[in-house]
């Protein structure tokens, strides 16, 4: 009961300062940065540097606030997977060039570049957030340190917080705004780095709507 309750209140924690780092970045100018924020940017800098492939468990929140959990998976450099734990048929794949976004029941989905959404940052081969990025805001309070960003290599708007706890020295948590300002919230357990992966789990293809004359 006590380890629920603590992740009880780590959960509201973190979505406070989380919503407080979407605030601030909402105006999608980027800030002028102290000594201390270059650093806390450079901690987190390091972390997404530090591990060539990574495993774990995930929950995502959607901005209604249905919550679905599952394993994520990173192999870099530009491989990425969200296998969503049923009932969700949803899957989530990076081959390093395209994102695949599949219904596994339907076998059909749809397809978007990777260097067009902001998980490029997460899965490049090395990263340096303070020239590939701007800067939207930096925030720190009870030991986590929090982290908008918005890829300056992205043509379609939306931005990235990244949530770093600095006990642990690991992601806690990313929310990822898109263009429209629609949020998905994603926690993190369990992280592993440099485990072994398949190359094969970051392979998928998706049926084609076939084209009648």
């Amino acid at each position: 009961m006590l380890k629920f309750l603590r992740f009880i209140l780590a959960s509201i924690m973190l979505a406070g300062l989380a919503a407080g780092s979407v605030r601030a970045a909402q105006s999608e100018e980027p800030i002028t940065l102290t000594d201390d924020q270059r650093a806390a940017i450079a901690k987190v800098n390091d972390y997404i540097n530090s591990f060539q492939t990574l495993r774990g468990d995930f929950v995502q929140t959607s901005d209604k606030g249905q919550s679905v959990k599952g394993v994520v998976m990173v192999s870099k450099p530009g491989k990425i997977r969200f296998d969503y734990a049923p009932p969700s048929p949803l899957l989530i794949v990076s081959d390093g060039k395209w994102l695949t976004i599949k219904n596994k029941v339907k076998e059909r989905g749809d397809q978007v570049p990777l260097k067009a959404t902001p998980l490029r940052l997460i899965v490049a081969p090395k990263i340096d957030l303070l020239s590939e990025t701007a800067v939207l805001s930096v925030d720190e309070a009870d030991g986590i340190t929090s982290i908008a960003l918005a890829d300056k290599k992205d043509r379609m708007g939306g931005y990235i917080v990244l949530m770093y706890d600095n006990q642990k020295n690991e992601l806690q948590q990313w929310i990822i705004v898109d263009g429209k300002g629609r949020r998905t919230t994603v926690q993190f357990a369990n992280l592993e780095k440099d485990v072994e992966l398949n190359e094969k789990l970051f392979l998928e293809t998706i049926k084609r709507k076939e084209v009648r004359n």
